[in-house]
């Protein structure tokens, strides 16, 4: 009975050892492409034709959920381009890509190719190339600050979701302005705060601007701050 036992467990192994040994493992590779197709709103300043010698800084608005879609007119709800409607004049380009996609995060290395050739194609400053996002825009913002730490002059996030772990990665050079409503519900403030805070213990140069009793649409305030453009303006980078 024994033996017999035994040697049911002995082909139970070697059958378990033989179904083993019988895995694939393959090396191979695939070139990947994802095409984007983006709509923008590209602002010029006044100063921009009449000094064609002169190149001029760039602001990159990213938006937020709400505005995502297929019209463009959705972009024109908040931020720059909702003051270009009312008629502020800006001292600087502004390009504000739409994201087609209603529910997905922004693809940000297809919005640094659009970046580039709008740089390549107009008179810009490269050492003056701002960044800014809203809510869903502004967890964008951060990303490409730490994807493309060299890229921009100063970044402007407002209720945005925080790459944490990888605060290390953005330049330090770069000036950070963060703003919040205390009242968040849909990305509360303390994504901004640990964020911050993690920033200041390493020496990075942030501004943190708080609204008491204000919720998710922080980007009011913060966008309507005429000491906002100013602070952009005096930015650059430093190589």
């Amino acid at each position: 009975m024994l033996r017999k036992l035994y040697f049911i467990l002995l082909c139970g192994v070697l059958q378990g050892c033989a179904a083993q040994s019988k895995y694939k493992l393959i090396d191979a590779e695939q070139e990947t492409v994802i095409t984007e197709n983006y709509s923008y709103y590209l602002y010029y300043p006044e100063e921009y034709e009449e000094r064609p010698e002169e190149k001029f800084p760039l602001l990159l608005f990213l938006h937020g959920g709400g505005e995502s879609g297929d019209s463009l007119v959705y972009v024109k709800r908040n931020g720059p381009p909702k003051l270009i409607k009312r008629g502020k004049k800006f001292p600087f380009l502004i390009l504000a890509p739409q994201n087609p996609y209603k529910k997905m995060w922004w693809n940000t290395r297809s919005v640094i190719q659009l970046l580039d050739t709008i740089v390549k194609n107009n008179r810009v400053d490269t050492t003056r190339i701002y960044l800014t996002g809203l809510s869903r825009g502004g967890g964008a913002a951060w990303e490409m600050a730490v994807q493309y730490p060299k890229k921009f002059a100063a970044m402007a996030v407002v209720c945005g979701m925080t790459p944490l772990p990888y605060a290390s990665w953005i330049d330090k050079k770069m000036p950070i302005w963060v703003f919040h409503g205390e009242e968040d519900e849909s990305i509360p403030i303390s994504e901004s705060e640990t964020m911050v805070a993690r920033l200041k213990s390493m020496g990075y140069e942030v501004r943190f601007t708080r609204y008491p009793g204000v919720g998710h649409d922080a980007w009011v305030p913060a966008y309507d701050n005429e000491e906002l453009y100013e602070w952009f303006v005096a930015q650059k980078r430093q190589e």
